[in-house]
């Protein structure tokens, strides 16, 4: 039985001090994740705190044939889309010289990073996946895990992310291109 088996066995009996050395090795990651999707760092915590809160509380119903990660990320996925159902905001909602969000978020990419383009540019699940696959490295089944999606709609859909942040960052990249030599 590996350490962290044992772990889950001795928290799912009710000791504290063990569920709190099995999330330890997951909070900053974790963290990282949910800031991504909050409107903030402090709703991320707010996520993470009820992330490792509904994790001790519905721990009996961890099932050990997925990965423990997977399952605290779907759980974390769970926390942040009810946190960003209020905080969701409409392109409709953006000023006119933000009408493009690739636009405008290749004009403030001093201030924001590319995974913060990818937020503005994937569907939540498509965005999720790339994070999932390319900051936490998890393999595609335990993505699709966590999505609760297929490996093939993994694949296809990590494929597509690729394709369309490549498609729009070459597109900015022609464009400054056209004005040089237009």
């Amino acid at each position: 039985m590996s350490n962290e088996a044992a772990l889950i066995e001795a928290a799912k009996k009710g000791s504290a001090t063990a569920f709190a050395n099995l999330v330890h090795g997951y909070r900053e990651g974790l963290l990282r994740f949910l800031v991504t999707r909050s409107s903030s760092y402090a709703d991320a915590e707010d996520a993470l705190q009820d992330t490792l809160i509904n994790a001790y509380r519905y721990l009996h119903s961890y099932d050990s044939r997925w990965r423990f990660s997977t399952w605290l990320y779907r759980i974390a996925i769970n926390n942040a889309a009810r946190l960003r159902s209020a905080d969701t905001v409409e392109l409709g909602d953006l000023r006119d010289d933000e009408s493009d969000p690739l636009a405008y978020c290749i004009a403030a990419s001093d201030r924001e990073n590319l995974w913060q383009c990818a937020r503005r540019q994937l569907s939540d699940e498509v965005y999720t996946a790339m994070w999932l696959r390319y900051v936490e490295d998890m393999s595609v089944n335990d993505i699709s895990a966590v999505l609760e999606r297929s490996a093939s709609w993994t694949k296809v859909n990590l494929m597509r992310g690729r394709k369309t942040l490549d498609a729009e960052l070459n597109k900015d990249a022609t464009d400054d291109k056209s004005k040089a030599y237009g």
